[in-house]
């Protein structure tokens, strides 16, 4: 079994062999106004990530992250891979169709990087796993599950910022330890 640790780097929606078509009722000024947002390049690699925004900047100064790497690991089971962890895994339970889910990519790659010596952040796709899903009952998309010596001791759903994951993750490794 090969199971992704940590988000991937890339987000299907921005992929250039996945983009939309036009169809034929577009007409040519719609099109030409197409063409000009069809041509902006998306760089394939990025090294540093921006956290904040122009309009509600969080320090004087922006904050940059590297960014974290997807790491395929082979495991011959989801359990195994539990089992063998040294430090807490949170599993984001996903899928690619999913518009929160891809919301959390970045958000899981900074959180990552961030949490590197405390957690494991695996990513397990509900659509390439189903069994898995089941097993855990998985019903909303994102559901995150945290596991400390192989067994779940906290799940939450749903989308979050950076810093309400991290304290949410923070709270439930105090708790449990």
């Amino acid at each position: 079994m090969s199971l992704s640790v940590s988000a991937p780097s890339t987000i299907p929606s921005l992929n250039p062999e996945r983009s939309t078509r036009l169809g034929a009722s577009f007409t040519s000024a719609s099109a030409s106004s197409y063409s000009k947002l069809s041509s902006l390049q998306f760089p394939l690699r990025t090294r540093l990530l921006r956290i904040g925004n122009a309009r509600a900047p969080t320090s004087s100064r922006p904050r940059f992250l590297p960014l974290a790497q997807a790491k395929k690991q082979t495991y011959s089971s989801f359990d195994d891979l539990l089992a063998n962890s040294e430090k807490p895994v949170l599993v984001d339970f996903y899928a690619t169709w999913c518009g929160p889910c891809q919301f959390m990519v970045p958000i899981l790659n900074e959180v990552s990087t961030r949490l590197k010596d405390k957690i494991q952040v695996v990513k397990i796709d509900t659509e390439k796993y189903p069994s898995i899903a089941d097993k855990y009952r998985i019903e909303a998309l994102p559901t995150f599950i945290m596991f400390k010596d192989g067994k779940p001791y906290d799940r939450f759903e749903g989308a979050l910022t950076a810093d309400q994951l991290i304290e949410r993750i923070e709270t439930g490794l105090q708790v449990k330890q």
